[in-house]
């Protein structure tokens, strides 16, 4: 559905993207996008300078940093490309006006409420943004923050936060393994008094870099089965030196996009022990791939027929809602039917109408169709599909609805014959560094428009 501000969109903001040419040459990923802004809040949490490296350079990087600086934070380059020294000496209050306005559409000012409570006693978070893919409240960050002792105040202006004593550790059981929620839990827990228990957490790889990232700093944080992790509040953290694990959801839609397009790529930095369920479909799917330890892995469509499969995405380590969207454009060009069934976020499955348009044939369903029902079923969500291919698509002008749907839609048009116009590739900046020059280094015919 073409946006209402889509006319008043500037030139550079949208693309013309030639399809039908296989993408074929090598790109290099940096730190993911999932972990890097995380690890800049936990450096507030500091008494000393943080180093953290492999940072990309995205949006969502420059958000943080500006929020960071406005709370008295000083950051200054490292010595390597793509590092960051991080000094939380002088943490401040930032004006209202000022958090306001530099906040975006990023989701992540709710996770400075546990640092800014414990350094400063106070915080202020706006109205958050983010990706339209689904309902992603901020409530249960809310109760969390008030098990913790915190005392929250809605005012029309956004959130205001206050800590007359110490935060408290305390127990917490998540209704579903959140990323977002899990994170909140370790970034506040660990300066709180005492013991805080966490069950049903996530345990996606980022998480576990995070936790890699608190323990440099001093923390005491434990990973027991079955998603229950224990943090023992300190009463003092120092920095850390750290450098950010690669971007296994960028490597995975680089993958995609040599699939679909029937390409060869090679992405260096892509490392396969986070990757491992992904792995395995793609090559159920049909695509090859090659592990270079250390290196990289190189993805490419080896011939012939790809093939229908089902697809369930889960919380880690299962099937990641991230890789979905882009691997439904390879399915397209599957023979026979995929079964796909999103459990994690509702409405990921919007994307799909736009792909319909340039041709592909894609049913949804309000059923699970997985093999266990979701938290998501019988509540009129539109969250299965069922994908009848191959199909060939034809360009299309094209409106991006979100980060991962949005590059979707780049391998869509990529694949497609014809010469497609994509609009609002400025939100694919907040997860993919250079996502324009990789393109050109693959052989992409994309420009923009004049």
């Amino acid at each position: 559905m073409k946006p209402d501000s889509a006319a008043a969109a500037p030139a550079d903001d949208v693309l013309l993207v030639h399809g039908g040419t296989p993408l074929q040459g090598e790109i290099r990923l940096r730190g993911a996008k999932n972990l890097v802004p995380k690890a800049m809040v936990a450096a507030l949490l500091g008494q000393e300078p943080s180093r953290l490296r492999n940072i990309p350079d995205i949006s969502d990087v420059d958000i943080v940093s500006r929020l960071l600086q406005l709370h008295g934070v000083a950051i200054v380059p490292g010595d390597e490309p793509g590092e960051l020294i991080l000094d939380p000496a002088s943490v401040e209050q930032a004006t209202i006006a000022d958090v306001d306005a530099h906040a975006g559409s990023s989701r992540i000012p709710i996770l400075l409420c546990g640092p800014l409570l414990h350094r400063l006693g106070h915080a202020f978070i706006p109205d958050l943004g983010g990706c339209r893919i689904g309902d992603r409240p901020i409530d249960f960050h809310l109760d969390v923050l008030r098990q913790f002792g915190a005392e929250v105040e809605k005012r029309p202006q956004g959130l205001h936060l206050a800590a007359p004593q110490r935060l408290r550790g305390t127990k917490v059981e998540l209704p579903f393994p959140s990323v977002g929620a899990t994170e909140q839990v370790l970034l506040t827990a660990v300066l709180a008094e005492g013991v805080t228990e966490l069950r049903n957490a996530a345990i996606e790889p980022e998480i576990v870099d995070l936790i890699a990232v608190l323990q440099k700093m001093g923390a005491i944080i434990t990973v027991h089965t079955d998603r229950v992790i224990r943090i023992t509040g300190v009463d003092r953290l120092g920095g850390y030196r750290h450098r950010a694990m690669s971007d296994r959801l960028e490597a995975a839609s680089w993958a995609c996009a040599a699939l679909a397009t029937g390409g060869d790529v090679y992405v260096r930095g892509a490392e396969q022990k986070d990757m491992m369920t992904f792995l395995n479909v793609y090559r159920t799917v049909g695509g090859a791939f090659e592990v270079e330890d250390g290196e990289g892995i190189r993805f490419w469509h080896p011939g012939g027929q790809l093939c229908a499969m089902p697809l369930e995405t889960d919380v880690h380590p299962g099937f990641q809602t991230d890789w979905q969207q882009p691997l439904v454009v390879a399915l397209t060009q599957a023979t026979g039917l995929s079964i796909l069934h999103e459990t994690v976020y509702e409405n990921r499955l919007g994307f799909t109408e736009a792909l319909a348009a340039m041709g592909a044939t894609i049913q949804l369903y309000r059923e699970c169709l997985g093999g266990t029902p979701c938290r998501f079923g019988q509540r009129n969500f539109l969250h299965s599909a069922v994908i009848s291919g191959p199909t060939k698509l034809q360009a299309a002008e094209l409106f991006i609805p979100d980060l991962r749907g949005g590059f979707s839609y780049l391998i869509a048009a990529l694949s497609a014959q014809g010469m497609s116009t994509v609009h609002g590739i400025d939100l694919i900046n907040r997860g993919y560094e250079n996502f324009l020059g990789k393109l050109s280094d693959l052989g992409a015919r994309v420009e923009h428009r004049r």
